[in-house]
Protein backbone atom coordinates (compact mmCIF):
# COMPACT_ATOMS: atom_id res chain seq x y z
CA UNK A 1 0.00 0.00 0.00
CA UNK A 2 1.21 3.50 -0.81
CA UNK A 3 0.39 6.74 0.96
CA UNK A 4 -0.95 9.43 -1.38
CA UNK A 5 1.29 12.16 0.06
CA UNK A 6 4.32 10.02 -0.71
CA UNK A 7 3.19 9.42 -4.30
CA UNK A 8 2.39 13.10 -4.80
CA UNK A 9 5.80 14.13 -3.52
CA UNK A 10 7.54 11.87 -6.05
CA UNK A 11 5.33 13.08 -8.89
CA UNK A 12 5.75 16.76 -8.03
CA UNK A 13 9.53 16.32 -7.90
CA UNK A 14 9.52 14.58 -11.28
CA UNK A 15 7.27 17.20 -12.88
CA UNK A 16 9.41 20.04 -11.55
CA UNK A 17 12.48 18.34 -12.98
CA UNK A 18 10.86 17.80 -16.38
CA UNK A 19 8.89 21.01 -16.89
CA UNK A 20 11.02 23.43 -14.86
CA UNK A 21 8.98 26.65 -15.17
CA UNK A 22 7.46 26.23 -18.65
CA UNK A 23 6.88 23.64 -21.37
CA UNK A 24 8.03 25.77 -24.29
CA UNK A 25 6.46 23.47 -26.88
CA UNK A 26 3.06 22.84 -25.34
CA UNK A 27 2.53 26.24 -23.72
CA UNK A 28 3.30 28.10 -26.96
CA UNK A 29 1.41 25.71 -29.23
CA UNK A 30 -1.76 24.51 -27.47
CA UNK A 31 -4.62 26.81 -26.36
CA UNK A 32 -5.78 26.48 -22.76
CA UNK A 33 -9.23 25.24 -23.81
CA UNK A 34 -7.97 22.59 -26.25
CA UNK A 35 -9.08 19.02 -25.42
CA UNK A 36 -7.99 15.58 -26.59
CA UNK A 37 -8.48 11.87 -25.96
CA UNK A 38 -5.45 9.72 -25.21
CA UNK A 39 -4.83 6.12 -24.25
CA UNK A 40 -2.12 3.90 -22.76
CA UNK A 41 -1.32 0.78 -24.79
CA UNK A 42 0.97 -2.11 -23.86
CA UNK A 43 3.82 -2.81 -26.24
CA UNK A 44 4.99 -5.84 -24.29
CA UNK A 45 3.50 -8.65 -22.19
CA UNK A 46 3.83 -8.90 -18.43
CA UNK A 47 2.44 -7.68 -15.10
CA UNK A 48 1.00 -4.16 -14.90
CA UNK A 49 1.95 -1.93 -11.98
CA UNK A 50 1.64 1.80 -11.32
CA UNK A 51 -1.50 2.71 -13.26
CA UNK A 52 -2.98 4.74 -10.40
CA UNK A 53 0.37 6.51 -9.89
CA UNK A 54 0.54 7.33 -13.60
CA UNK A 55 -3.06 8.57 -13.65
CA UNK A 56 -2.36 10.81 -10.66
CA UNK A 57 0.35 12.57 -12.68
CA UNK A 58 -2.31 14.23 -14.82
CA UNK A 59 -4.07 15.61 -11.72
CA UNK A 60 -0.85 17.29 -10.61
CA UNK A 61 0.30 18.34 -14.08
CA UNK A 62 -2.73 20.59 -14.61
CA UNK A 63 -5.88 18.59 -14.01
CA UNK A 64 -9.05 18.71 -16.09
CA UNK A 65 -8.57 15.14 -17.31
CA UNK A 66 -11.10 12.33 -16.95
CA UNK A 67 -9.70 8.82 -16.56
CA UNK A 68 -11.08 5.45 -17.55
CA UNK A 69 -8.82 2.72 -16.19
CA UNK A 70 -9.35 -0.63 -17.88
CA UNK A 71 -6.59 -2.71 -16.29
CA UNK A 72 -5.38 -2.45 -12.71
CA UNK A 73 -2.18 -3.28 -10.85
CA UNK A 74 -1.44 -7.00 -10.89
CA UNK A 75 -3.21 -7.62 -14.21
CA UNK A 76 -1.35 -9.77 -16.72
CA UNK A 77 -1.32 -7.70 -19.87
CA UNK A 78 -0.45 -8.68 -23.41
CA UNK A 79 1.11 -6.66 -26.19
CA UNK A 80 -1.61 -4.52 -27.78
CA UNK A 81 -3.85 -4.36 -24.70
CA UNK A 82 -5.44 -1.00 -23.93
CA UNK A 83 -4.69 -0.05 -20.32
CA UNK A 84 -6.51 3.26 -19.80
CA UNK A 85 -8.20 6.16 -21.60
CA UNK A 86 -7.79 9.84 -20.71
CA UNK A 87 -10.02 12.66 -21.93
CA UNK A 88 -9.57 16.36 -21.29
CA UNK A 89 -6.97 19.13 -21.33
CA UNK A 90 -4.46 18.58 -24.11
CA UNK A 91 -1.92 20.70 -22.25
CA UNK A 92 -2.17 18.46 -19.20
CA UNK A 93 -1.89 15.28 -21.24
CA UNK A 94 1.22 16.48 -23.06
CA UNK A 95 2.94 17.87 -19.97
CA UNK A 96 2.31 14.75 -17.88
CA UNK A 97 2.97 12.13 -20.56
CA UNK A 98 6.66 11.47 -19.95
CA UNK A 99 6.48 11.47 -16.15
CA UNK A 100 3.44 9.18 -16.16
CA UNK A 101 5.10 6.73 -18.54
CA UNK A 102 8.44 6.79 -16.72
CA UNK A 103 6.73 5.70 -13.51
CA UNK A 104 4.36 3.06 -14.89
CA UNK A 105 7.02 1.56 -17.17
CA UNK A 106 9.53 1.25 -14.34
CA UNK A 107 7.05 -0.16 -11.85
CA UNK A 108 5.61 -2.62 -14.38
CA UNK A 109 9.13 -3.74 -15.26
CA UNK A 110 9.80 -4.56 -11.61
CA UNK A 111 6.47 -6.37 -11.18
CA UNK A 112 7.08 -8.38 -14.36
CA UNK A 113 10.63 -9.37 -13.39
CA UNK A 114 9.51 -10.34 -9.90
CA UNK A 115 6.65 -12.43 -11.23
CA UNK A 116 9.03 -14.37 -13.48
CA UNK A 117 11.12 -15.28 -10.44
CA UNK A 118 8.06 -16.18 -8.36
CA UNK A 119 6.84 -18.56 -11.05
CA UNK A 120 10.26 -20.18 -11.35
CA UNK A 121 10.30 -21.16 -7.65
CA UNK A 122 6.71 -22.39 -7.45
CA UNK A 123 6.43 -25.64 -5.51
CA UNK A 124 9.39 -24.84 -3.25
CA UNK A 125 9.40 -23.17 0.16
CA UNK A 126 11.36 -20.17 -1.10
CA UNK A 127 9.84 -16.70 -1.33
CA UNK A 128 11.29 -13.97 -3.56
CA UNK A 129 12.42 -10.77 -1.85
CA UNK A 130 13.90 -7.43 -2.84
CA UNK A 131 16.80 -5.56 -1.21
CA UNK A 132 17.77 -1.96 -0.38
CA UNK A 133 19.47 -1.62 -3.76
CA UNK A 134 16.87 0.86 -4.93
CA UNK A 135 16.89 4.18 -6.78
CA UNK A 136 17.04 7.20 -4.44
CA UNK A 137 13.58 8.57 -3.74
CA UNK A 138 11.73 5.69 -5.40
CA UNK A 139 12.14 2.94 -2.82
CA UNK A 140 8.50 2.66 -1.74
CA UNK A 141 7.28 2.58 -5.35
CA UNK A 142 9.84 -0.07 -6.24
CA UNK A 143 9.09 -2.23 -3.23
CA UNK A 144 5.36 -1.89 -3.87
CA UNK A 145 5.96 -3.13 -7.42
CA UNK A 146 7.76 -6.19 -6.05
CA UNK A 147 4.68 -7.13 -4.02
CA UNK A 148 2.43 -6.62 -7.06
CA UNK A 149 4.62 -9.15 -8.87
CA UNK A 150 4.13 -11.66 -6.05
CA UNK A 151 7.35 -11.04 -4.14
CA UNK A 152 7.99 -9.89 -0.58
CA UNK A 153 9.83 -6.93 0.85
CA UNK A 154 13.10 -7.07 2.74
CA UNK A 155 13.97 -4.12 4.98
CA UNK A 156 12.61 -0.75 3.87
CA UNK A 157 15.43 1.12 5.61
CA UNK A 158 18.15 0.84 8.23
CA UNK A 159 15.62 1.38 11.04
CA UNK A 160 13.52 -1.57 9.93
CA UNK A 161 15.66 -4.34 11.39
CA UNK A 162 19.23 -5.15 12.41
CA UNK A 163 21.37 -6.76 9.72
CA UNK A 164 24.98 -7.59 10.39
CA UNK A 165 26.72 -7.72 7.04
CA UNK A 166 30.29 -8.80 6.45
CA UNK A 167 31.63 -5.27 6.91
CA UNK A 168 29.84 -4.89 10.26
CA UNK A 169 31.30 -8.19 11.46
CA UNK A 170 34.80 -7.45 10.15
CA UNK A 171 34.70 -3.97 11.71
CA UNK A 172 33.49 -5.23 15.09
CA UNK A 173 35.59 -8.38 15.20
CA UNK A 174 33.21 -11.34 15.36
CA UNK A 175 29.61 -12.48 14.95
CA UNK A 176 29.32 -13.35 18.62
CA UNK A 177 30.69 -10.01 19.77
CA UNK A 178 28.50 -8.00 17.42
CA UNK A 179 25.29 -9.90 18.23
CA UNK A 180 25.95 -9.70 21.97
CA UNK A 181 26.53 -5.95 21.78
CA UNK A 182 23.37 -5.42 19.73
CA UNK A 183 21.18 -7.45 22.08
CA UNK A 184 22.37 -5.42 25.05
CA UNK A 185 21.17 -2.16 23.49
CA UNK A 186 18.25 -3.19 21.26
CA UNK A 187 14.64 -3.52 22.33
CA UNK A 188 12.89 -6.87 22.57
CA UNK A 189 11.07 -6.32 19.24
CA UNK A 190 14.24 -6.18 17.16
CA UNK A 191 15.13 -9.15 14.98
CA UNK A 192 18.72 -9.73 13.96
CA UNK A 193 19.89 -11.02 10.60
CA UNK A 194 23.50 -12.05 10.07
CA UNK A 195 25.32 -12.51 6.79
CA UNK A 196 27.56 -15.58 6.79
CA UNK A 197 30.17 -16.62 4.25
CA UNK A 198 30.72 -20.24 5.26
CA UNK A 199 29.28 -23.03 7.39
CA UNK A 200 31.53 -22.19 10.34
CA UNK A 201 30.01 -18.69 10.51
CA UNK A 202 26.56 -20.28 10.14
CA UNK A 203 27.17 -22.37 13.27
CA UNK A 204 28.26 -19.24 15.15
CA UNK A 205 25.13 -17.33 14.06
CA UNK A 206 22.92 -20.22 15.15
CA UNK A 207 24.69 -20.41 18.52
CA UNK A 208 23.78 -16.76 19.02
CA UNK A 209 20.11 -17.46 18.12
CA UNK A 210 19.95 -15.06 15.18
CA UNK A 211 16.46 -15.07 13.70
CA UNK A 212 17.52 -14.77 10.05
CA UNK A 213 20.77 -15.87 8.41
CA UNK A 214 21.88 -14.77 4.95
CA UNK A 215 23.94 -17.29 3.01
CA UNK A 216 26.21 -15.06 0.96
CA UNK A 217 27.35 -16.41 -2.41
CA UNK A 218 27.32 -20.01 -1.21
CA UNK A 219 27.22 -22.92 -3.64
CA UNK A 220 24.07 -24.99 -3.92
CA UNK A 221 25.77 -27.84 -2.07
CA UNK A 222 26.80 -25.52 0.77
CA UNK A 223 23.25 -24.17 1.01
CA UNK A 224 21.80 -27.70 1.17
CA UNK A 225 24.18 -28.43 4.02
CA UNK A 226 23.24 -25.16 5.71
CA UNK A 227 19.55 -26.12 5.57
CA UNK A 228 20.36 -29.46 7.21
CA UNK A 229 22.46 -27.84 9.94
CA UNK A 230 19.91 -25.13 10.68
CA UNK A 231 16.99 -27.56 10.86
CA UNK A 232 14.38 -24.81 11.19
CA UNK A 233 16.16 -22.86 13.95
CA UNK A 234 16.36 -19.73 11.77
CA UNK A 235 15.13 -18.44 8.43
CA UNK A 236 17.72 -18.88 5.71
CA UNK A 237 18.14 -16.30 2.95
CA UNK A 238 20.09 -17.03 -0.22
CA UNK A 239 21.79 -14.01 -1.76
CA UNK A 240 24.33 -13.30 -4.46
CA UNK A 241 24.71 -14.35 -8.10
CA UNK A 242 21.04 -15.27 -8.48
CA UNK A 243 19.81 -15.43 -12.10
CA UNK A 244 16.72 -16.65 -13.90
CA UNK A 245 18.77 -19.63 -15.01
CA UNK A 246 19.82 -20.79 -11.54
CA UNK A 247 17.09 -19.48 -9.25
CA UNK A 248 15.04 -22.68 -9.18
CA UNK A 249 18.09 -24.76 -8.33
CA UNK A 250 18.81 -22.43 -5.43
CA UNK A 251 15.20 -22.69 -4.25
CA UNK A 252 15.43 -26.49 -4.32
CA UNK A 253 18.18 -26.36 -1.69
CA UNK A 254 15.43 -25.67 0.88
CA UNK A 255 16.18 -22.04 1.73
CA UNK A 256 13.31 -19.86 2.93
CA UNK A 257 14.09 -16.64 1.04
CA UNK A 258 15.91 -15.69 -2.15
CA UNK A 259 16.77 -11.99 -2.38
CA UNK A 260 17.66 -10.22 -5.61
CA UNK A 261 18.98 -6.69 -5.89
CA UNK A 262 18.45 -6.86 -9.65
CA UNK A 263 14.68 -6.63 -9.18
CA UNK A 264 15.07 -2.94 -8.45
CA UNK A 265 18.54 -1.72 -9.39
CA UNK A 266 18.79 -2.94 -12.98
CA UNK A 267 15.33 -3.96 -14.15
CA UNK A 268 14.25 -3.45 -17.76
CA UNK A 269 11.35 -1.05 -18.24
CA UNK A 270 8.05 -2.49 -19.46
CA UNK A 271 7.17 -0.84 -22.77
CA UNK A 272 3.97 1.23 -22.62
CA UNK A 273 3.02 4.05 -24.99
CA UNK A 274 0.60 6.95 -24.75
CA UNK A 275 -1.18 7.93 -27.92
CA UNK A 276 -3.35 10.99 -28.52
CA UNK A 277 -6.13 10.49 -31.02
CA UNK A 278 -5.78 12.79 -34.02
CA UNK A 279 -7.87 15.97 -33.94
CA UNK A 280 -7.90 16.25 -37.75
Amino acid sequence: MLNQFYIDNIINTALAEDINYIDVTTDNLIPDDHTSEAYFIAKDSGVLCGIDVAARVFDLAGGNVEKEILLHDGAEVKKGDYIAFFRGSTKTLLKGERTALNLIQHMSGIATATNKCVKLVEGTRASIADTRKTLPGLRALQKYAVTVGGGKNHRFNLSDGAMLKDNHIDAYGSITGAVTALRKKAGHMLKIEVEVRNLEELEEALANKCEVIMLDNMSDEEMKKAVEITDGRALLEASGNVTLENIRQKALTGVDIISLGALTHSVQCFDISMRIKSNK
